[in-house]
């Protein structure tokens, strides 16, 4: 089963990949993936990291395609911003990892979802590298549009664009049924459902809640007869949102924490390890809320986009 397989209803998008794979000569070291939020931006750049990464061209077998789609391969670096916006260090430092020597793959890989998230001077660190690439890197970027507030045009104008188009209700119900085993009619409700959004039809496929979430949703047309409803189902969304991101912000912020803890000695044992633990910890424990605060003000944002 090859890497292309859960790249929904693009054909044209897996061909021009896939020869680009085989032309290996000829590669364009940065690459910009566009299309609608669901359509699949992230999961065709993470194919092609992993078909440029396989001896075979995206054979899905080897260790080079599980790893890369596992995000565990030494040479494919992915990033996803975690707040509203991606700045200047953390990008010059994706910089310097995409010029480094590959360690065991073919070409040092470098993937930025949500790109139209970096920062002003964050896209012109980035642009220096575009402009004067390592032989031997691949820079991936994913946005929703190519319109200048997702993607400055000095960027834009340097990659190779990849136009991804919404799925067709059809082709997310065959992946549905074929690679995630769920029953036909469930799996033909949730596409259409979703409107196109592959990762929002296997949720609402495999989740009650978010199935009762989403119906809910698709009611709201029905009910608005006057301001007041109209008024009513604007909160009900936004609680709604608040609180799927809540779920998420704890499930992640637990995991941090615990991180954490095991990382500067919290709770353990022995004289003078607390005090050491606590003056090692301020800085980086601000930094973690920061970041953490930064994230649930993004989820929120990203769930009210969803409903």
């Amino acid at each position: 089963m090859s890497v292309w397989v859960d790249v929904v209803g693009q054909p044209g998008v897996v061909d021009e990949l896939a020869a680009a794979v085989a032309d290996p000569e000829s590669m364009t070291h940065a690459w910009l993936f566009t299309g609608p939020p669901g359509s699949g931006r992230s999961v065709a750049a993470r194919a092609f990291a992993a078909a440029l990464q396989c001896e075979s061209g995206g054979c899905g077998r080897c260790q080079a395609c599980h790893t890369t789609l596992a995000g565990t391969h030494a040479d494919v670096t992915v990033v996803v911003p975690e707040g509203l916006s991606f700045g200047v260090e953390d990008t010059r430092e994706l910089v310097r990892t995409g010029s480094r020597t590959a360690a065991g793959g073919r070409w040092q890989v470098v993937i930025i979802e949500d790109a139209d998230r970096l920062t002003e001077r964050a896209a012109n660190a980035l642009l220096k590298a575009i402009e004067e690439p390592p032989s031997r890197g691949v820079f991936l970027l994913c946005a929703p549009s190519l319109h200048p507030d997702d993607v400055p045009i000095t960027i834009r104008s340097r990659c190779r664009t990849v136009t991804l188009t919404t799925p067709a209700p059809s082709a997310i119900t065959d992946v549905l049924v074929r690679r995630d085993g769920i029953d036909p009619a469930m799996a033909a409700w949730a596409a259409t459902a979703a409107q196109g959004h592959v990762g929002r039809a296997r949720h609402l496929a495999r989740d009650e809640n978010t199935r009762l979430t989403r119906k809910a949703v698709l009611d709201i047309p029905a009910s608005l007869t006057s301001l007041a409803a109209c008024l009513a189902a604007a909160d009900e969304l936004i609680l709604s949102a608040e609180e799927e991101a809540k779920a998420r912000s704890a499930v992640l912020d637990s995991a941090e924490t615990e991180s954490w803890q095991l990382a500067y000695g919290a709770g353990g044992q022995g004289p003078g390890l607390g005090r050491g633990a606590a003056r090692g910890a301020a800085g980086a424990i601000k930094e973690l809320e920061r970041r953490q605060k930064s994230r649930t003000t993004r989820l929120n944002r990203d769930a009210l986009d969803r409903c």
